[in-house]
């Protein structure tokens, strides 16, 4: 953590640009900005590195042929944005103010100013919020099918959601997985007609209608899950080796409302690459991004919102 003296003194910096987040998008924007000679501070967040430091091994970013541990993988980009001059505080940004020219961050009380801004504030996956899940994340639970679906080889799945997420998720997972069931709430999907059909016609996925995981067993693994029907009340167990939960996202995006210009949903809308409606505010990574999730497109996301704001700020000066 920050300590207060130490914030302020950079409270009379003013530093060419300003990343607030500290996951793959935001980290990868810090060593892209100092690299270009941009002064730059890093806002992690008091829980720094974003979804990657839940994660086990990471197998499916580039460069790591053996995999990666998640929690190694953002340390490696933290070092490194530190490395080329990147300033990183891990405390979060409680207010910001982009009427102001620079614009002004509020960090633990104290101001930080900055010429440009780059929001990587990320999403934060919408969990069960069960006994016993929030212990397993990352051994046995997860989010991302594409991510760690591999680990699944010749296991069995269960995935909770009725949306075409749940549907991808379950469809990616039937490709290593002897056995996949849905959990969902209702009676019927919410997802696509296509991702349906899809669904339904694959012989290795089994549904569970009108029942929810209530609770979730193991010490150092997923061991069983505790299913409710929801109609009759009957619980039941069921033994199995991972359960991926996509019910959803929620954009980090709330100290940003009324400010810049998001969706319904709550994600940033980027207008060009990644400039907002807000000369001199770029956004990169999941805090846009509801389709890809993926960390390495996340990076690619603070690349390009990187080398928007070095251009911003040559013209700039």
């Amino acid at each position: 953590m920050q300590d207060k003296q130490s914030l302020a003194s950079d409270t009379g910096t003013i530093w060419d640009t300003a990343i607030i987040g500290s996951g793959p998008a935001g980290l990868t924007a810090g060593i892209y900005t100092t690299r270009g000679t941009l002064k730059t501070v890093i806002v992690g967040g008091s829980s720094w590195g974003g979804q990657l430091m839940l994660t086990s091994e990471v197998d499916n970013f580039p460069g790591f042929p053996e995999g990666i541990m998640g929690p190694t993988l953002m340390e490696n980009m933290k070092a490194q944005a530190i490395r080329f001059g990147a300033k990183f505080i891990q405390e979060n940004v409680t207010a910001v103010d982009f009427s102001k020219r620079p614009f002004v961050l509020t960090v633990h009380g104290s101001p930080i100013t900055a010429h440009s801004v780059i929001i990587a504030t990320g999403a934060e996956t919408k969990w069960l919020g069960v006994p016993g899940e929030k212990e397993l994340i990352g051994r046995g639970i997860s989010s991302c099918a594409p991510c760690d679906a591999p680990f699944f080889k010749e296991k069995y799945v269960l995935v909770v959601g009725g949306g075409d997420s749940a549907m991808e998720e379950a469809l990616v997972l039937t490709k290593y997985a002897t056995k996949v069931t849905i959990i969902h709430r209702k009676g019927e999907f919410r997802a696509s007609k296509v991702m349906q059909e899809k669904v339904f016609e694959n012989p290795k996925i089994r549904i569970l209608w009108d029942s929810e995981v209530i609770e979730i067993k193991g010490k150092i693994k997923i061991e069983e899950i505790i299913i409710k029907n929801l109609k009759t009340d009957e619980t039941k167990t069921i033994k199995a080796d991972g359960l991926f939960v996509a019910i959803g996202h929620n954009p980090s995006s709330s100290i940003f409302k009324g400010l810049i210009d998001l969706d319904e949903k709550g994600y940033v809308v980027p207008k060009i690459g990644s400039k907002t409606n807000v000369e001199g505010v770029f956004v990169s990574g999941d805090i846009h991004d509801h389709v890809y999730k993926q960390a390495v497109t996340a990076a690619g996301y603070g690349c390009m919102a990187a080398m928007d704001a070095i251009n911003y700020i040559s013209n700039f000066q």
